[in-house]
């Protein structure tokens, strides 16, 4: 695997559901940038309107608590923090790319971006497929008193296979839970 689809899929992992919108979190815009967190959040707050609230938000108490136990170690997701995350969607991420002016600042929101793109492009795909799987159930519906007793079992494997794709469809729709890092973190 080439070290770009690498990058990607590291980002895609740390974007989050949060608010009904994709998000990344400061602490892990801040080690993708490797700037500290407090350092991009300063940076945020000197630069203060150029993120709106639908660029970025700060989380309340109840999410971030929702995050922090979820997560398998108390450290990521604000477990040391003083203050609760910063969420920041797309179009945010986007924007610390004139407020955070350095070469690794801009190679790593081309990289986000792309990341980005790529989810947007598989949920496209995955609901065109929702689509058509609810127009060939209806068209099992409609031709299955064609079909006649003889074929009933055909028209019953039929509904199991559909009842099956229905599912994985929607377990693609959720977002991933949390998982554990693995390996060693040389911070």
């Amino acid at each position: 695997m080439s070290r770009a689809v690498l990058a990607i899929e590291s980002i895609q992992r740390s974007i989050l559901n949060l608010r009904a919108q994709r998000v990344m979190l400061d602490e892990d815009l801040a080690r993708l940038y490797g700037v500290e967190t407090k350092r991009l959040n300063e940076a945020v707050k000197r630069n203060i309107a150029r993120f709106p609230e639908d660029f970025a938000f700060r989380l309340t108490d109840a999410e971030a608590d929702n995050l922090k136990s979820q997560s398998a170690t108390s450290k990521k997701h604000g477990g040391r923090r003083r203050s609760v995350p910063m969420a920041f969607t797309e179009q945010g991420v986007a924007m610390l790319s004139s407020v955070l002016n350095s070469p690794r600042a801009v190679a790593v929101n081309i990289e986000i971006m792309r990341a980005f793109v790529q989810m947007r492009k598989l949920l496209t795909a995955n609901a065109d497929f929702t689509k058509r799987l609810a127009v060939l159930e209806a068209e099992l519906g409609r031709h299955a008193a064609e079909f006649g007793h003889h074929r009933a079992e055909t028209v019953r494997a039929l509904k199991v296979v559909f009842e099956t794709l229905k599912a994985l469809a929607a377990q693609a729709d959720e977002p991933e839970p949390d998982k554990p890092s693995v390996g060693f973190n040389l911070k």
